[in-house]
């Protein structure tokens, strides 16, 4: 099972789970949000950092040139679009790396076709996260109705996100969808936003892949 673990903002910390072979690591450059990384973690350790890890950045209705810019500076490996950015603008950024686009999923959607509608050929992954509160751009430690992905025709490897914490692991660990591709964990591992526990997280690895 892959494992990102989002809004780090130390480089130690990604040290650590490099260390512990977590897949994806999850940088956010949404200004408003608490785990906004720039100026805390420099770009240049970023660069020099010899990672096996992928690092993601995380974008909310950013231009293609600021996204690209940025990929630049951290020698990002993934761009995560976290807004409202429409399947052109997934497909144009997706010719020059990897993109995954999130879908925030409210008790009022129907559909989880009719939310991916169009994204088909305009992205590499999904992500599936909690919407519906005014915070809800990630990290609102809130969970949505997996029955609703579980039944659903997806197509596309996805993340799993939204409020999921040590307590859920055996709820992922047996939650199945054929592209069930990786789970996102952030705001239930925080001992403050942007910092993680890591023996909390070490411990969700540890009974997941074992």
């Amino acid at each position: 099972m892959n494992i990102k673990v989002c809004g780090i903002t130390e480089l130690k910390q990604m040290e650590y789970l490099d260390g512990i072979k977590i897949d994806f690591v999850g940088l956010n450059f949404y200004r408003d949000s608490p785990r906004y990384v720039v100026n805390k973690v420099s770009t240049e350790d970023i660069r020099h950092a010899d990672f096996e890890l992928k690092k993601v950045g995380v974008f909310v209705n950013e231009s293609l040139d600021s996204i690209m810019k940025t990929v630049q500076d951290y020698s990002l490996d993934i761009v995560q679009l976290h807004g409202d950015e429409t399947p052109a603008f997934c497909r144009r950024l997706s010719e020059e790396t990897e993109v995954i686009k999130t879908f925030r999923i409210t008790p009022a959607t129907k559909s989880i076709e009719g939310l991916i509608g169009g994204y088909d050929d305009a992205c590499d992954y999904y992500l599936f996260d909690t919407g519906g509160r005014k915070e809800s751009l990630g990290g609102t430690g809130i969970q949505f109705d997996w029955e609703l992905l579980r039944r659903s025709r997806i197509e596309k490897p996805f993340f799993l996100a939204g409020g999921i914490g040590l307590p859920d692991v055996i709820k992922v660990k047996t939650f199945e969808h054929p592209d069930f591709f990786a789970v996102d964990i952030n705001s239930r591992f925080e001992i403050r936003p942007g910092v993680k526990d890591m023996d909390l997280v070490k411990m969700f690895e540890q009974v997941l892949r074992n």
